[in-house]
């Protein structure tokens, strides 16, 4: 009896880490890599058009960002699997990641057993955070009870939109061309960015460009 493979997604911006992650997956006998998404925006296009059992998801990618995908995924199909693949090991990150939805989280300094490892966990249903990961971000996190941590921040309330419209911002964006990206009016953007500084408490790009950095929005 063949044995049922897995369909894998990658949203992974970089092109070498793909062909590399590709070719590790390769020998997996349960697990087929379907697709590769190079931002978060054709992360969430991808997840619609061939609904993956799983996605490998990076956190700092363009146009789109990883937290966003994951958080739009997770709406419109939360039956997609999400296990983020990442550098980052910090505890907002994780913490951030993890309110999104994402079923795990596995660093990119982990080997090639780990990984695979970390995948069918995922898949079988279960939760999965890198070893590196501090148990205090597990204690935090689990200690509600109900998957959500307690501690609400503003980035929290930022909608969609407005964490969309962030990013562009911190990618130097003016109104009129984020408007013409995002193919909305003017007014619809000078609405969105005056919500999110007020909900942020900052008026100005260049302290907006800090914040989206310090979110993984953009990176250096």
């Amino acid at each position: 009896m063949t044995e049922k493979r897995h369909r894998l997604l990658l949203a992974e911006d970089h092109k070498i880490l793909r062909e590399g992650l590709k070719a590790l997956l390769s020998v997996a006998p349960d697990i087929e890599v379907i697709g590769e998404a190079e931002d978060g925006r054709m992360a969430i296009k991808y997840a619609e058009m061939y609904s993956p059992d799983l996605i490998l998801m990076d956190l700092s990618m363009p146009k789109t960002g990883g937290l966003e995908a994951i958080r739009e995924i997770k709406r419109t199909q939360p039956g997609i699997k999400i296990l983020v693949l990442t550098v980052n090991d910090s505890e907002e990150y994780v913490q951030a990641a993890l309110q999104a939805g994402a079923d795990g989280y596995v660093l990119k300094d982990a080997d090639r057993q780990e990984l695979l490892s970390a995948i069918r966990h995922v898949l079988n249903g279960k939760r999965y955070l890198s070893p590196g990961i501090s148990g205090r971000i597990i204690e935090g996190y689990l200690s509600s009870g109900n998957g959500v941590l307690k501690t609400k921040t503003a980035w929290d309330g930022l909608t969609h939109r407005e964490r969309e419209i962030l990013k562009l911002i911190a990618e130097g964006y003016q109104n009129r061309n984020i408007a013409d990206y995002l193919c909305v009016s003017l007014k619809t953007v000078e609405k969105h960015r005056a919500n999110l500084m007020k909900k942020l408490n900052i008026h100005n790009a260049a302290r907006l460009t800090a914040y989206a950095l310090e979110k993984g929005l953009i990176t250096r």
